[in-house]
């Protein structure tokens, strides 16, 4: 069991902290919930455009790489990141040091300068960044994925932006979506580490305790208007095909989600999983091969992805809709179930080892669920999970209507093939 203690500011701040006596090191995490789901399409990247802005300098710190320089200096890890629904700033670092992190931390987001000149040279930062997932297949077969899985709305737009938006983003446009989302009420402060929680809080309160009151607008509903499978294959010269398919789900907050992630597992999450040793183990077509569960504040869905030849991605494609549909029909078998369990049950413990780690976990709850279950009261929630549960969530989505597959490789006729995957996904019907 971990203590976690909420406060909350006057400003309506949350604070969470998390003593830990057994180590030397101190995690601050900041959690901002706001992400690419938040923007207008003329400003897709903003998000993370400001994100990069808020290291470029502060009125107590002005020169180009003075914060980096300090947080160095001291030995500390830190980062930054966006995604489609939250941003996050953190440091981890000796517990001797934590005044330095939250005085930094606190100084880039309260008074971050925003120069003109640095503004463009980190857009010209983040048009590198955009070619270089580019030149990652298969990250960018996950993007396209979801492009796929949610058409062109918010959510399904990629988190970096794309040139276009990137270079089209002014000065103006981030003051502007930095006055408009960054609030009290949708952050989240975490310190989780070698701590003494008040003083921590009183530190936390003076610095913090300055962040504008109130809250930014929620995102645009997600639409779903799928009625037939969905298909993207881009050719592109790679010496292998990156596949990747995703089945509508669940949200964040919806009960089946810890069958869908079950299944998951079973799928694929770990090396003894059905698409692992049928597809890798047995076919020997692939390197690479795994499942997920993803799952956003109103959607969500069950991913795959595999590296393989490219002209075997007919047969990998059969094969998973053979075992998916197998699962369909037949369910999975008690102990592959139990075998899940335990696989969850072990990764979970790993998983908390850390500062960062507990700051984390406490810290995204708070933000998008206002409470905070214990490692523990999810895994009891995990443990209720039957065979049936996992039938009916197969049934449920194991469908055509809710299947979607994102392609790159070296593929010709693309429309051609594209068609014959959507008639091939129709007609098979997952058992």
């Amino acid at each position: 069991m971990f203590k976690f203690e909420k406060k909350v500011l006057n400003n309506g701040l949350r604070v969470i902290l998390a003593p830990m006596g057994n180590t030397e090191a101190v995690t601050l995490l900041v959690l901002v919930g706001v992400g690419s789901r938040y923007e207008i399409k003329k400003l897709n990247g903003i998000s993370h455009f400001l994100e990069h802005l808020f290291f470029k300098g502060t009125k107590s710190r002005p020169k180009p790489g003075q914060v980096s320089r300090e947080l160095d200096g001291i030995g500390a890890n830190h980062n930054a990141y966006t995604s489609k629904e939250r941003t996050a700033f953190w440091v981890k670092l000796s517990k001797n040091n934590f005044d330095v992190s939250l005085d930094i931390v606190s100084d880039i987001l309260l008074e971050p300068l925003f120069d003109a000149d640095e503004i463009e040279k980190e857009r010209g930062v983040i048009l590198q960044e955009i070619d270089m997932y580019e030149d990652n297949p298969q990250r960018r077969a996950l993007e396209i994925l979801e492009n796929v899985v949610y058409g062109d709305q918010p959510i399904g737009w990629d988190v970096a932006g794309n040139k276009k938006t990137v270079t089209g983003i002014k000065r103006k446009d981030i003051l502007k979506y930095k006055t408009d989302n960054y609030f009290s009420k949708n952050m989240v402060v975490a310190v989780a580490g070698n701590i003494v929680k008040d003083e921590v809080f009183e530190k936390i309160t003076k610095t913090f305790g300055k962040i504008k009151k109130g809250k930014n607008n929620p995102p645009r509903k997600a639409k779903n208007t799928q009625k037939s499978a969905s298909v993207k294959i881009i050719d592109k010269n790679l010496d292998q095909t990156h596949l990747t398919m995703a089945f509508r789900a669940y949200d964040m907050f919806d009960k089946k989600r810890y069958a869908l992630n079950l299944l998951s597992i079973i799928l694929g999450g770990k090396s003894s999983s059905k698409l692992f040793t049928e597809i890798r183990e047995k076919l020997g077509l692939a390197y690479y091969i795994y499942s997920w569960g993803d799952q956003y504040l109103d959607c969500g869905y069950l991913g795959m992805a595999a590296g393989i030849p490219h002209n075997k991605l007919e047969t990998v494609v059969k094969k998973i809709i053979e075992i998916t549909g197998k699962i369909k029909e037949k369910g999975v078998s008690k102990s592959d179930l139990k075998h899940a369990k335990n696989f969850l049950r072990g990764k979970t413990a790993l998983s908390f080892e850390t500062s960062d780690d507990i700051a984390s976990f406490a810290a995204e709850q708070e933000l998008f669920r206002e409470k905070i279950l214990q490692p523990d009261d999810i895994l009891k929630k995990i443990e209720k999970v039957s065979q049936d549960d996992i039938l009916k969530v197969a049934r449920d989505i194991f469908r055509p209507n809710k299947i979607n597959m994102a392609v790159i490789g070296r593929h010709e006729d693309t429309k051609k093939k594209e068609d014959y995957y959507k008639k091939l996904f129709g007609k098979y019907n997952l058992i």
